[in-house]
């Protein structure tokens, strides 16, 4: 099931509507011999490109994959059919499909004499490779992570406004990773102006990853036409207002969003409650001085603070990568 994830997350950000599924298939004897994830859409699904690769070493042996096989027909035949068809002996998965349009293979492959497992590393799967997606079919609308580089005393840039670099190269490399991956990039036009940011994607080698996002500036001031943000690298959406909420609305063909603006959009994303997950690197420097890294939260008295919780830690170069979801340990909310 770990290399199943490892494949999901290989393929997130080009599957879109269809979720990121990796898929292992082994043989009789447990040994692996087919690997796949889903391609763009209108190309096979995960299970379909593993047994392909398995060939006849397939039947009566297992197939382990990420979400519940589909039992529908969409743009290719429900992955279902082709697990029976190649007589598989076990399947095993990580998350059920709460689509009910796709669900119900599990319900089906048992049905035919298949073993079925279910809930193998289920929360790595979810709060991993299918985060975004199981979000947006909840709720209906994009996944938004606020991502920010700061000082160990929250800063995110000196008194004079510099703020290039807090963090070390790793953990520049990493936020280009997942630029990589995610459907859009946004700021305000208080950071293009400032900043002047390309907002693109970049290999470790400088150039310019195979895939883009959409980079999405909002707020009310016009900005210049030679802007960084309006060149070629990638596409460009301007929305002409502060309101969260109607950004979000301008964005819901996407499934995952980076919110990559300054203190101020990022104060007016959580007083909206427009933030699923916050990504915060953080570098062992001090800064001082008035520039934090968000502005007003909405926050009277320490009771109404805003309670999150981590779900994960990572050092990363010489820095710290932060990811936290809102509600306290045990639950709540924010």
């Amino acid at each position: 099931m770990r290399r199943a994830i490892e494949l999901a997350e290989d393929v997130k950000g080009t599957t879109y509507p269809n979720p990121p599924v990796g898929a292992v298939v082994l043989d009789r004897d447990g040994e692996i011999v087919g690997v796949g994830a889903t391609e763009p859409p209108g190309g096979p699904h995960a299970e379909v490109l593993a047994l392909r690769r398995a060939g006849t070493r397939a039947a009566g042996g297992t197939a382990v994959v990420t979400l519940e096989p589909c039992n529908h027909h969409g743009r290719t035949p429900p992955c279902v059919d082709a697990l029976l068809a190649a007589g598989v002996g076990t399947v095993v998965y990580a998350v059920a499909d709460p689509n009910p349009v796709a669900s119900g293979g599990s319900a089906r492959l048992t049905a035919a004499g298949v073993d079925v497992r279910s809930g193998v590393l289920a929360d790595d799967v979810a709060a991993g490779p299918l985060r975004q997606w199981l979000h947006k079919l909840s709720t209906g609308r994009p996944h938004v992570t606020w991502k920010f580089a700061a000082s160990v005393d929250g800063r995110s840039a000196a008194a004079d406004g510099s703020s290039q670099w807090i963090t070390g190269e790793a953990a520049r490399a990493d936020v280009h990773r997942i630029r990589a991956v995610v459907d859009a990039i946004v700021v305000g036009t208080g950071t293009v102006f400032a900043d002047d940011p390309t907002l693109t994607a970049r290999r470790p080698d400088g150039g310019l990853a195979d895939r883009q996002p959409l980079r999405v500036v909002v707020g009310e001031r016009e900005i210049p036409s030679e802007a960084k943000v309006l060149n070629d690298d990638s596409r460009t959406m301007v929305i002409r207002t502060r309101d969260p909420r109607e950004v979000i609305a301008a964005l819901s063909d996407r499934t995952d969003v980076l919110l990559e603006g300054g203190p101020t959009l990022a104060g007016a994303f959580l007083r909206a409650g427009a933030v699923d997950r916050i990504l915060a690197y953080v570098a062992p420097i001090l800064l001082g001085g008035p520039v934090v890294a968000v502005d007003d939260v909405g926050v009277g008295g320490i009771g109404q603070a805003h309670r999150w919780r981590f779900d994960g830690v990572a050092q990363i170069g010489p820095d710290l990568r932060l990811s936290l979801v809102p509600g306290p340990p045990g639950g709540g909310g924010h």
